[in-house]
C-alpha cells in the first residue's frame, strides 16, 4: 500500500505534467472561454434542455478547444459537468472560480486536466498539488506573482486584466523576470485577442461577452478562422 508521502509525490508529478500539457496546448491555441452555468442549466433534467448547450455547440463548431465552466454550489452541477465531459470529448474542459476547499473537492471528482482560481490561495494550491489537480491561480500584484512562482506555478491568470491594462506585464517583467506565463482574464473581449497576445501574454480568457445576441461575436469568428 503506497504511503502518504508516495501519494503526495504522485500528486505533484501529475500536477506538473498537467501544467506542462496546458501550457503546450495554449501555445498552439491561446484562447480560453469561461462560461457560468445558470440555475436553468444545472436544473435541466436532460442536457439537451440546458440553455448552455447551444452556446457550447456554437463555440466548438467555431473551433474553441479550451472551455472553463465556473463552479457552482448547485446540487446538480456535478451531473452537468459529467454530461459535458461525455458530450464533448474533444474539449479541453476545465473548472473556473475555484475559491474554496468545497469547490476544489467537487472538481477532484471530475478528474479534469485543469482548474482556475481568480485569486491566490496558497493553502488551496497546496491541497490541489497533493491531489494532482492542476489549479492555475489568479494573481494581481507583484507580490502575488512572486508567491505563485515560488509555489511552482509556471502559469498564472492575471485577473482582472482589463483593469490593470495591457502594459502591466511589460512593466512587471523589467524588474521581476523571469515571470510565470500569464493568461489575461477579466474585462476583455474578442477584439483584444491579438493585441494582448502580441504584448506577451501566453493566452487570453474571454467570458460570455463572446456572444452578441444569439450569435458569436464576429471578432471571435474572424480570429478563429
Amino acid at each position: 500500500m503506497p504511503s502518504t508521502s508516495d501519494s503526495a509525490l504522485d500528486g505533484q508529478s501529475r500536477w506538473r505534467s498537467c501544467q506542462r500539457q496546458l501550457i503546450d496546448s495554449l501555445r498552439s491555441h491561446p484562447l480560453l472561454v469561461v462560461l457560468r452555468p445558470s440555475q436553468a442549466d444545472c436544473s435541466a433534467p436532460l442536457l439537451e434542455q440546458a440553455p448552455l448547450l447551444r452556446l457550447i455547440d456554437q463555440l466548438t463548431a467555431a473551433g474553441v478547444i479550451h472551455l472553463e465552466i465556473a463552479w457552482s454550489a448547485h446540487p446538480r452541477w456535478l451531473v452537468l459537468m459529467r454530461e459535458l465531459k461525455v458530450r464533448y470529448p474533444g474539449l479541453h474542459l476545465g473548472v473556473a472560480s475555484i475559491t474554496s476547499e468545497v469547490a476544489l473537492r467537487s472538481t477532484l471528482e471530475l478528474d479534469l486536466a485543469y482548474a482556475m482560481s481568480p485569486c491566490l490561495d496558497l493553502e488551496l494550491l497546496a491541497m490541489a498539488r497533493r491531489h494532482g489537480q492542476l489549479l492555475v491561480p489568479g494573481v494581481f500584484s507583484p507580490s502575488e506573482f512572486l508567491q505563485a512562482a515560488k509555489a511552482g506555478c509556471e502559469l498564472v491568470k492575471l485577473f482582472p486584466a482589463g483593469t490593470l491594462g495591457i502594459d502591466y506585464l511589460r512593466q512587471l517583467s523589467a524588474p521581476m523576470e523571469p515571470l510565470p506565463l500569464v493568461i489575461a482574464a477579466g474585462g476583455l473581449g474578442a477584439a483584444d485577442l491579438d493585441p494582448w497576445l502580441s504584448a506577451g501574454y501566453h493566452a487570453v480568457a474571454l467570458g460570455r461577452g463572446v456572444i452578441r445576441g444569439d450569435e458569436l461575436d464576429p471578432h471571435l469568428l474572424a480570429w478563429l478562422s
